[in-house]
């Protein structure tokens, strides 16, 4: 055991948090060319750091914004993790909403609670600093680390990732390893850290309908919005599932011992729905709000348009009509077969003089942890150490970059992460608490030590 370490992080908290201060003060925006300089200042601050540490670390240039790459030793017959982190944060913009300088950050008191608030404090310098603490708390006591690590901080992320394939396969060999650790994803409840063990594929689809070479008088022809509209209603029965032919067929099901520790999650689906004014839900009927979110594909229309929309009333009927098209997928679905049926179906419900043209958004697979993954139990007693409990949990959304780490380093991954729901990431006033700094930290050398048993 480590208390000598959790005792060193809870003395020195305030050195750590001064340390966080000084990353969150560079404004890594990678979207804006305006601010090159400071991410690639950014990426030299992290090399700094993990060298300062003892690692082997470098900043390795890519046709964006840098990556950083580093290296800490530890015992041979130790598992050899990978931490991936982003060092990029969103632009923080509209600046008259934030109640602080956005890049300077202030310690908040609310509640019991305080809040470090600043661009980045929680997506992701916060959640990544609590790693690179962890390891430089544990080096300062004990000399080295429980498990051999290696550190990928990416500086694209919040801007699509568009070098991250390419230097994971050219940098595939050096970063071999034994498990991926990711600290982008949220706690499950306010005290209650959560491994996600599942994130949703995403397929995005635009279409355009077109019927006749004009737009016409009404009341004489049918029209491109009627087609559309009949088209999209015939995508899901009326039980909330939906109709594409062979869209389960590769559906996977997280292990019964998942979804039972799901069920025993204190969730209240009445409340989840309220709150967005809501009452029914509106997947399949056989399965619980939860596994509709975390496990389950599902079908949404995002936008619908076409013909007069302005102010007053015109009697045409449109040759075009428009809609964008999504698909959440479980783990199993391939993306490809996924659109490539939808266009089918969509196709199929067209009359004989009307067309369709379809436009790709985003084609992502979805992602699951391997049910017999080694490392999982013991992380998730090293979060217990520190919190009392920790659960698994999926989420409803996608993360693409964890499809490349897995699929090009062929490796399994745990994402652990200390964020809470309401940390206003991507918006004015994002905040961290500063528990979850702290209690993070300390998690990870729990973590650590029970991932260098195994």
């Amino acid at each position: 055991m480590s208390a000598e370490v959790l005792a060193h992080i809870d003395a020195t908290l305030d050195q750590r948090l001064q340390s966080l201060f000084q990353l969150i003060r560079i404004p890594s925006v990678s979207t804006d060319p305006a601010y090159a300089d400071d991410v690639a200042r950014c990426a030299a601050w992290l090399v700094n750091t993990l060298r300062e540490m003892g690692a082997e670390a470098s900043v390795r240039e890519t046709a964006g914004h840098p990556m950083v790459v580093g290296h800490l030793p530890g015992p041979a017959d130790a598992p050899h993790v990978l931490f991936y982190g982003h060092y990029d944060v969103q632009p923080a913009d509209p600046l008259d909403l934030w109640n602080s300088d956005p890049f300077e950050p202030v310690l908040v008191k609310s509640g019991d609670e305080t809040h470090i608030v600043a661009r980045g404090a929680s997506d992701d310098k916060g959640a990544l600093m609590t790693f690179v603490e962890a390891c430089r708390a544990y080096i300062e006591v004990k000399g080295a680390l429980p498990l051999r690590v290696s550190f990928l901080f990416e500086g694209e992320e919040e801007s699509g990732s568009p070098s991250l394939a390419g230097f994971l396969e050219s940098a595939k060999d050096e970063l071999d390893c034994d498990l991926i650790l990711v600290c982008d994803t949220d706690m499950w409840g306010s005290d209650t850290p959560a491994i996600t063990t599942s994130l949703r594929g995403l397929v995005g689809q635009e279409l355009t309908v077109t019927a006749g070479d004009r737009d016409l008088h009404s009341g004489m022809f049918g029209n491109a919005a009627t087609v559309l509209a009949q088209a999209l209603a015939s995508l899901r029965a009326p039980d909330g599932s939906v109709t594409i032919a062979g869209f389960y067929d590769d559906v996977q099901m997280p292990p019964d011992d998942r979804r039972a520790q799901w069920a025993a999650l204190p969730f209240d689906a009445t409340a989840f729905l309220g709150g967005v004014g809501r009452s029914v839900p509106a997947g399949e009927a056989d399965y619980s709000v939860i596994e509709q979110i975390w496990a389950r594909p599902t079908c949404e229309v995002n936008g619908i348009w076409g013909g007069y929309t302005e102010p007053g009333f015109k009697t045409v009927i449109p040759a075009k009509a428009h809609a964008k098209v999504s698909f959440r997928l479980a783990a199993g679905q391939d993306p490809v077969k996924i659109r490539d049926a939808f266009q089918a179906h969509i196709r199929a419900q067209m009359p004989g003089d009307c067309t369709v043209e379809f436009t790709d958004h985003g084609l992502s697979p979805a992602w699951a942890a391997s049910a017999d993954n080694p490392y999982l139990a013991p992380a998730l007693d090293g979060l217990a150490q520190e919190w009392g409990r920790s659960t698994t949990c999926g989420t409803g959304g996608t993360i693409p970059i964890i499809g490349a780490l897995n699929g090009i380093l062929g490796v399994d991954a745990l994402l652990v992460g200390f964020a809470r729901f309401d940390n206003r990431i991507h918006s004015p006033n994002e905040k961290y608490d500063l528990s979850s700094f702290h209690k993070g930290m300390r998690s990870w050398v729990n973590v650590m030590d029970k991932l260098g048993q195994v």
